[in-house]
Formats: C-alpha cells, structure tokens, sequence
C-alpha cells in the first residue's frame, strides 16, 4: 500500500506532512514528538475532532480499523478487559480461535483465564492473537516491545515474523527502538518533527545513513557496532 500524502494539521500548524510506502514491512522510526504516533493514530481514526487528516492512499484494501486493519498497542492490558476470561474477548468462531492460539504459540488452557493471570509474553501474544484472528490485510504496531524484557522481545519479533509469512499482512511498526525494527522491518522511514529526512531499505540506512539526526538515532539505539552486523 502506498501512502501518497498525509498531513495533519492543529488549527493553523501544520505537525505532520509525509508520503510512504509499506511493499512488505515499514518502520517509522524518530525521536518523542517526531509525528510517528500521530500517523499511526490517523491510519486508526484515533485523533481528535480539533485536529484535521488529509489522506491521500493507495492500496488494494480499505483503509478501515477493525475490518481490513489491525492494531497492536504498546499496552497489552489497553487491550484486554481485565475483568473477561480471554476466550470472551475474542469474537471469531472456536476454529479460527484454536487455530489462531496455536500459531502464536498458547496453550488453549490459558482461554479460560483472566488477564491478570497470565505473563506480559503471553498477553502480547493474546493480543497479537486478536488483532491478527480477522485475518487482517495491514497490522499496525506501537511499540509492542518496549514493555518487554529482552529475551520475549526477541521471541515476539520472530513470532511476528512466521505469522507475516503465514497470514500475508503488511507491516507499519512505528517504534522508537530500531534493534526490534531492524529485525522485523525490511524498510525504514526517518521522521523528524513530522518530515521523512531519510528513507530507504533498513540494511542501508543502518550501514550508511545520510542524515545526522538518523545516524544520532541510531546509535543511540545499539550499545556496540558488533549488536548492529
């Protein structure tokens, strides 16, 4: 799919004005206040009524939250209701239920729990589970690592990866953390107050960013060269 034009405008500020392309997986990466929430929360139809989107798009589905296009928060308990057994929570038929909680790796036991009781890896996976059960055409991710230690991150980014495979979604992972994005995403988007400064194929951008404000993030995110190879 193919985001032509984005903008969104604040009374008479303009914070974000910005084109991309999602072939397979996208990052959209940048810094607190770059406008990369702001663009997921558009593509959602999450924004207030004081802020004006103009969107213009291109793709072979409709660009509509809960039918064509899901959503995997940061916060998997934002999410949940806490107070409903898993398995009410999902409304798809107990085929798609069971055939789903085993692609992501549950055991259906858990369908009988409540939230609370289960680990923050097996709420994302719950999560994961429900936003991908309609078989969406686009999943949009916020952050949906950044909660967790780091061996489950590893395991939710390649558990994401097999099910990209499997189910044939497109990818929109906006992330401040580019290690995850790097491992997910085979492009990358650079947002700056609301502007793509640098776009491109992830392997490139990693190796030899242009920018100084990429290259400041991006080694702000690996600890050393040798996590980067």
């Amino acid at each position: 799919m193919k985001v032509k034009k984005l903008t969104i405008d604040l009374e008479q500020t303009r914070l974000v004005d910005i084109a991309f392309e999602i072939e397979s997986s996208l990052a959209l990466v940048g810094q607190s206040g770059s406008g990369k929430s702001l663009t997921l929360k558009s593509l959602l139809g999450m924004l207030p009524a004081s802020m004006k989107v103009s969107l213009e798009s291109e793709s072979d589905f409709e660009l509509r939250a809960g039918e064509s296009v899901a959503f995997i928060p940061q916060n998997p308990f934002t999410a949940l209701s806490p107070l409903t057994k898993i398995a009410k929570q999902f409304f798809v038929d107990k085929s798609r239920l069971d055939e789903i909680f085993e692609e992501v790796g549950l055991g259906k036991e858990l369908l009988g729990r409540f939230p609370p009781e289960l680990s923050g890896g097996q709420l994302q996976r719950v999560v994961i589970a429900m936003a991908l059960s309609k078989r969406p055409k686009l999943l949009l991710l916020d952050e949906p690592t950044t909660a967790l230690d780091p061996q489950t991150r590893v395991v939710v980014i390649e558990l994401l990866k097999k099910l990209q495979k499997q189910e044939n979604f497109l990818i929109l992972f906006v992330t401040h953390d580019i290690a995850s994005a790097q491992n997910l995403c085979e492009d990358i988007c650079v947002l700056k107050e609301g502007r793509v400064v640098e776009s491109g194929r992830m392997k490139d951008i990693i190796d030899n960013p242009q920018m100084a404000y990429t290259r400041t993030l991006i080694e702000a995110n690996f600890a050393n060269r040798e996590f980067r190879k």
